[in-house]
């Protein structure tokens, strides 16, 4: 189950300007000595290297439409009641049952990940070039990490058929489907030609800003529950979305591309020369990195809301929110002057939001 046998000394992480430099020397090197390179090759090497076997297709269909079926059941039974019983707002409630899913899932996947990454023999996380350590096409991939696999492929692409059929549509949403795309191929890919290691690493920095996002969604939902105002929630999805915008520069940002870019561009030319499909694999981890650099575009967007204390959203909302939002706010003369007369409420034990009075509550 451990780690395969490798250096005992642990490289050093790199910066920014390391990783530029030295990849892009490595990338250059190889690009020119591939003098070979075209389809004939790209193809006979898939047929030579690819490791899949028809079950663990048939399986991770199954587990796909498993996830689906998971997925309504809760929505019905368990998320739909609490989005009653809590009295949220309609757009609230239909909004709520996807990120109460997201959020169940990404906390038992990233905590598995965690597990693998902590809690047993392998170094990936600290000696991220020990992913390509005594690396052989065709090897087994270890029953604790298959799992993994199984698990996360089948959820994305069952995130798939989600972003399009089941979520509400966002401005981002259409990024998100070619995002669940890229890391559907990133797993499937991966799993075959048995980088899977590395695989666990990406999964791992990555499930714990959506576990963030998603508690932060849920506590802005109910905030404002039953036409009150509770300021634990309040404060829970304000420290949510600090800890969000914080976790996602550090990992998808920072350790992301100096731990995993790093190791694929750079380590694994030097443990395995002529990886198989070393272009094609991180041409779709840099794809991942510009998808996390214009999601934060949309972070730093939010954080500049916060600061200028405008309610806190989801910037990412339905394309025609900010256009009825906007004529909502044209308010005859009158209203204005009883929304001023409304903020003396909040020293009687209420809370004014988008000029509406409401009751306080822990």
């Amino acid at each position: 189950m451990g780690s395969p046998a490798g250096p005992v000394d642990v490289e050093p992480m790199p910066g920014y300007l390391e990783l530029i430099s030295r990849a892009s020397a490595v990338m250059l090197d190889a690009w020119t000595d591939c003098g070979g390179c075209g389809l004939e090759l790209s193809r006979r090497t898939l047929l030579e290297n690819a490791n899949i076997t028809w079950t663990e297709i048939g399986l991770f269909f199954f587990c796909a439409f498993l996830w689906t079926q998971i997925r309504k059941g809760l929505t019905q039974s368990l998320f739909k009641p609490l989005a009653q019983w809590w009295r949220l707002m309609p757009k609230d409630a239909a909004k709520m049952p996807e990120s109460a899913w997201k959020l169940l899932f990404c906390s038992m996947s990233w905590s598995y990940s965690t597990y693998l990454l902590f809690f047993t023999s392998y170094s990936f996380f600290h000696d991220p070039p020990s992913v390509f350590y005594n690396w052989k096409s065709g090897m087994s991939v270890p029953t604790d990490i298959a799992i993994a696999y199984l698990i996360q492929g089948s959820f994305y692409g069952h995130s798939i058929y989600a972003t399009i059929y089941m979520d509400a549509w966002r401005k981002d949403s259409a990024v998100m489907v070619v995002h669940h795309i890229i890391t559907l191929a990133l797993i499937s890919f991966s799993y075959a030609f048995r980088y899977h290691n590395v695989g666990i690493l990406v999964l791992f920095l990555h499930d714990i800003s959506d576990i963030q996002l998603e508690f932060t969604k849920l506590n802005v939902y109910l905030k404002s529950r039953g036409g009150g105002y509770y300021l634990l929630n309040d404060i829970l999805s304000n420290t949510g979305s600090v800890c969000f915008s914080i976790t996602w520069f550090w990992f998808r940002l920072y350790w992301f591309p100096l731990k995993v870019l790093y190791a694929t561009c750079v380590s694994s030319f030097q443990s395995v020369p002529n990886i198989p499909f070393y272009f094609f694999f991180n041409t779709l981890l840099f794809a991942l990195l510009l998808m996390n650099i214009y999601w934060f575009l949309f972070i730093v967007v939010f954080v500049v809301k916060v600061l200028k204390m405008k309610e806190v959203n989801d910037v990412r909302e339905y394309e025609d929110e900010d256009s009825s939002r906007a004529a909502g706010n044209r308010k005859p003369l009158a209203a204005n002057n009883e929304d001023d007369a409304g903020h003396h409420n909040s020293a009687q034990g209420k809370h004014v939001q988008n000029g509406v009075a409401k009751e306080k509550h822990l």
